[in-house]
């Protein structure tokens, strides 16, 4: 039931980008490809391109963990091979299964797989410390905002700095939402005017709840403006 929720196609290109906090059309580049001085890039997150819009849980997922580097000064097209052949080894969705990040055994697979495209160090999702394979910064930053059911990713927080905020696929669509009334909407309401106590009371909320709220929507705006 998990697997195949990721699965589920339920976001837009614009979705991506504004959720996980990118420029205006990386989703569309990291999922269909693009071409740039005459050359085609193939996609990073799916393995063919599609032509498709419509953006499954399991790429918006994916899409989440890769944003993780997206400040740093290597280009995360360089994690194509990477992702190639751990889709092989883990299935479609490799990077939104729990089994490369928390299982003992699927990061030392992660590590190898590493070593054999070569990929830079910038750019690993686990590293070898005392002898033992263990999650990157980046990767472990991922992983604690993930609940995984059943050995795939259910939930994910979109920030740690507003931990009530929740993306469920069975729910509100997948959107950002704080115990099922969607961010967007609650920070709408307040633009147009309504009090921060009204909309406590109109959505059965606490303060702190509408706040965090707010301040997710300021948090996604900001990050693509950036």
């Amino acid at each position: 039931m998990a697997t195949s929720m990721l699965d589920r196609a339920i976001y837009s290109y614009s979705d991506v980008d504004r959720l996980v906090g990118l420029h205006t059309g990386t989703a569309k580049r990291w999922l269909d490809g693009y071409s740039r001085a005459g050359r085609f890039y193939e996609p990073i997150l799916r393995e063919s391109t599609t032509g498709s819009e419509a953006v499954t849980w399991g790429e918006m997922v994916e899409a989440r963990l890769l944003a993780e580097f997206r400040s740093r000064d290597v280009t995360v097209q360089s994690l194509r091979p990477a992702i190639e052949q751990l889709r092989e080894e883990f299935g479609r969705y490799p990077l939104a299964l729990a089994r490369p990040f928390l299982d003992v055994e699927g990061r030392e697979l992660v590590r190898v797989v590493q070593e054999r495209v070569g990929l830079g160090r910038s750019l690993q999702l686990v590293v070898v410390r005392n002898g033992q394979s263990i999650l990157t910064a980046a990767t472990e930053r991922f992983s604690e905002a993930v609940q995984y059911v059943a050995g795939a990713a259910g939930t994910i927080r979109p920030d740690p700095r507003t931990p009530f905020v929740v993306m469920d696929p069975t729910r509100t669509f997948g959107q950002p939402a704080i115990r099922n009334v969607r961010t967007e909407i609650i920070a709408g309401d307040y633009s147009a005017g309504s009090s921060r106590d009204e909309l406590a009371d109109l959505y059965d909320l606490s303060l702190d709840q509408v706040d965090e709220a707010l301040r997710f929507e300021l948090i996604v705006g900001r990050d693509r403006a950036a």
